[in-house]
């Protein structure tokens, strides 16, 4: 280094504090981060939002969604489980993340600074008990965002709640969707039930709002393939783990964008489709999982798309010693939350 470089980045930097930045980008974190000079908040101090986005808990009684482009919103329900319950806490837990975002350096967005992204708040169920009546509440609940134009990002609960949501999104023109897990959720009744959490899919695709032609599950493994013959026979593109493996994920991600095409696409994600060993919070965990970097590069690969949604599935904080699963599920969370602005930009 010359001695002119070093005057020039002393002159720059000596006196700088940690919100004095150039780079447009980075400008946007500081403007949301930083309360003037070198403060920020403290990441242990508030109320726990999702990703620290501010809340807007009387926006769905009002109907006030003015300003609100991507709700997030917390549906603490498991009444559909079929082995471990919990994931009723999974947004409790996901809140109490800290630290994740608000910069997405690979798709170089702030989601957080480029659209309106609040925390609703939970869906307000009427019965700790009844699933029937749980899911017509998510319906209920998210019909009225979808019709004021919003996409929806929600976080669980078991993966039963996706039914009614779907409904919701679905009602005018079936959607597509990217749907990351271990287990393909297309089957059928089985005691008592057609809602469990084992069969969401199966029952979007007989109401007619989701478009099994348009369907991508990757991840898929366990036991349980003998309860998947609907994923095969309406068409749905399955890629098992195994697969996976083979394939690797830029050719994974080359047949979902293929599958998904430009049509409206959901995204879901359950997060027992990483290994244990990177998710043990969970209720149905199944060995021989994605790790958390291919399942964040595979969320990152439908860049572009037009996602109208998703959501984050299955935490079940009770088992999640190291709270490695809810912090997975933040970040998930996010990298769904950074695809949904992307999409925004884009129109």
């Amino acid at each position: 280094m010359t001695d002119d470089e070093l005057a020039r980045l002393r002159a720059k930097y000596d006196a700088a504090s940690a919100g004095d930045v150039q780079d447009a980008n980075f400008r946007k974190v500081v403007d949301l981060l930083f309360q003037g000079g070198d403060r920020r908040a403290k990441p242990y101090e508030g109320i726990a939002t999702f990703l620290d986005v501010p809340m807007r808990l009387d926006a769905h009684t009002r109907r006030d969604f003015a300003g609100i482009e991507i709700p997030l919103v917390g549906v603490p329900m498991d009444l559909g489980v079929t082995n471990r319950p919990g994931s009723r806490l999974g947004p409790r837990a996901v809140r109490q993340v800290e630290r994740i975002g608000p910069y997405h350096q690979v798709h170089k967005i702030v989601p957080m600074a480029e659209a309106g992204v609040f925390d609703l708040g939970d869906v307000p169920f009427r019965s700790r008990y009844s699933l029937e009546q749980s899911h017509e509440d998510i319906e209920s609940y998210f019909r009225p965002l979808v019709e004021a134009g919003c996409r929806p990002v929600a976080v669980g609960g078991d993966h039963s709640m996706t039914l009614p949501i779907l409904r919701a999104l679905g009602a005018q023109q079936p959607v597509g969707m990217l749907h990351i897990d271990a287990h393909c959720d297309t089957s059928g009744p089985y005691e008592g039930t057609r809602f469990h959490h084992g069969g969401p899919f199966r029952e979007a695709v007989l109401a007619g709002v989701l478009d099994p032609k348009r369907v991508i599950q990757i991840g898929i493994r366990g036991n349980a393939e003998y309860l998947w013959e609907f994923s095969y026979d309406s068409g749905m593109t399955v890629i098992h783990a195994e697969e996976f493996q083979r394939l690797g994920v830029d050719e994974t991600i080359r047949r979902a964008r293929a599958v998904l095409g430009s049509g409206p696409t959901y995204v879901s994600f359950d997060i027992d489709s990483l290994d244990p060993a990177f998710a043990p919070g969970t209720g149905t965990p199944e060995i021989g999982g994605l790790s958390s970097r291919e399942a964040m590069a595979l969320l990152r690969g439908a860049a572009g798309l037009d996602i109208i949604g998703g959501d984050v599935v299955e935490v079940a904080p009770q088992y999640d010693a190291t709270t490695n699963t809810a912090h997975a599920g933040a970040q998930m969370l996010f990298e769904i939350v950074s695809l949904v602005c992307l999409a925004l930009k884009k129109r």
